[in-house]
């Protein structure tokens, strides 16, 4: 069983917890954090086990607390748009809880996280470009502190002044500062049409471009996300697909019937422009759902090129003006890279993703693949952009997070000893105390 907690599902070693504690309330990870401090026992909070960047490994040892089987829908509020959901509610159980108020939860990773996870990540996806990411998503928590206290971080108000925004403090804290139990999020309305399309283009530039160029017209966009021609090859290998192995973006575009048809329209205009071919829709939720199943999927069908390989997925995100050379620059070193790689990424917002097949019998190829990604994320961070859009630090990013925040990391620090000084909570993530 312990391995279940001491696996990633990327590249990175096992790491076996001491104990795995099952936790079915706040009251269950308040008991559970008041032992541990007594005992200076690190905890380590789990929820899917999705994260790819090593975030819930448990690399001191101590408790695995497993949050996964929280998963009670709390209250909808569907007059005022929010929900309230247990930690280890998964997005896509939510969405179907949600479906006859006409209401959704519109942030969607690809794997069926838990919201808590979710939360911990500041994870984001495919409707990011529209919606936002679990930054703009998350209203309230509630979280148990590293000495068994439990706190709220907000109430249910729109919009508040009321002193530090702590919810934005443990957003994207990975479990360093406390243990997420309960979360109020926003909700959207359900659009009133929803039409997806494929569209195939000559060149990974002419995609690419397409994008940027949309985005710069003002199309609202619900998704748009970026698959190279060899990640194509890889999906529909993995997926039983027959697309034409090219650079190709996805798109759904969410609204009215009139609104979504010129928003289709630019685009198409655009893509056009962009050595473009024709789009393919559908509006019908089984074939979209087939559609975007395939998308998700992509990581397994990039790493599964070859049997047996592991995985290493990079994270960058630059300004949406920088994208084509980011993407071009990266194409380039990677037709230099002897390790299997594709690109695919949510380029609405300028967040892209390189996936590498490596073979775990070949030390060598983890040594290149870093050497490619090393350079990957200085070229992101010389264009102004970040080292991880939305997989968080983890074991992966702690040295890249220095090179991008400088000084401001030791502020990170001052906050963890305050809230955690006997460094309990996740111990090395994000950084080393």
């Amino acid at each position: 069983m312990r391995r279940r907690y001491g696996q990633s599902e990327a590249h990175f070693a096992e790491a076996l917890p001491d104990a795995v504690v099952i936790a079915r309330t706040t009251d269950d990870v308040v008991d559970c954090m008041k032992l541990c401090a007594a005992h200076a026992v690190p905890v380590v909070p789990f929820g899917a086990g999705t994260s790819i960047e090593g975030n819930a490994l448990p690399v001191c040892g101590g408790v695995s607390i497993d949050l996964s089987h929280m998963n009670r829908i709390i209250a909808v509020n569907a007059e005022d748009f929010d929900c309230t959901v247990e930690a280890g509610v998964r997005r896509e159980e939510l969405n179907a809880f949600l479906r006859d108020t006409g209401l959704f939860f519109p942030i969607d990773p690809g794997a069926n996280a838990t919201i808590g996870g979710m939360v911990a990540t500041r994870a984001s996806g495919t409707n990011a470009v529209r919606y936002g990411t679990m930054r703009e998503a998350v209203m309230s928590l509630t979280v148990v502190t590293a000495d068994g206290n439990v706190i709220r971080t907000a109430r249910r108000a729109r919009k508040s002044a009321a002193g530090y925004d702590l919810t934005r403090l443990f957003v994207g804290s990975e479990g360093t500062l406390g243990i997420i139990t309960e979360v109020t999020i926003r909700l959207h309305p359900i659009p009133e049409t929803i039409s997806a399309a494929i569209c195939g283009f000559a060149t990974l530039q002419g995609a690419v471009s397409t994008v940027v160029q949309s985005m710069q017209c003002g199309v609202q966009l619900a998704r748009v996300e970026l698959l190279d021609d060899r990640q194509i090859a890889a999906v529909n290998a993995w997926s039983k697909l027959e697309l034409p192995e090219v650079a190709t973006l996805f798109f759904e575009f969410h609204g009215s019937p009139a609104g979504v048809a010129e928003q289709v329209e630019i685009v198409a205009h655009i893509a056009a422009a962009n050595g473009g071919g024709e789009f393919a829709f559908s509006e019908h939720p089984e074939e979209r759902a087939r559609l975007w199943r395939a998308r998700h999927e992509a990581y397994y069908a990039a790493v599964n090129v070859r049997p047996g390989a592991v995985g290493w997925s990079t994270d960058v995100c630059v300004p949406i003006s920088r994208l084509p050379d980011c993407i071009l620059q990266t194409r380039a070193d990677l037709d230099a890279c002897s390790v299997p790689a594709t690109i695919l990424g949510h380029v609405g917002d300028g967040n892209f993703h390189v996936i590498f097949s490596i073979d775990p019998d070949e030390p060598t190829e983890f040594d290149e693949v870093k050497a490619v990604n090393d350079r990957l994320v200085a070229r992101a961070l010389e264009m102004d952009g970040t080292c991880t859009g939305e997989h968080g630090i983890g074991l992966g990013k702690r040295d890249w997070l220095v090179a991008e925040l400088g000084s401001a990391v030791e502020i990170m620090r001052v906050l963890k000893r305050a809230l955690d000084p006997q460094n309990l909570l996740n111990p090395g993530k994000i950084f080393n105390l």
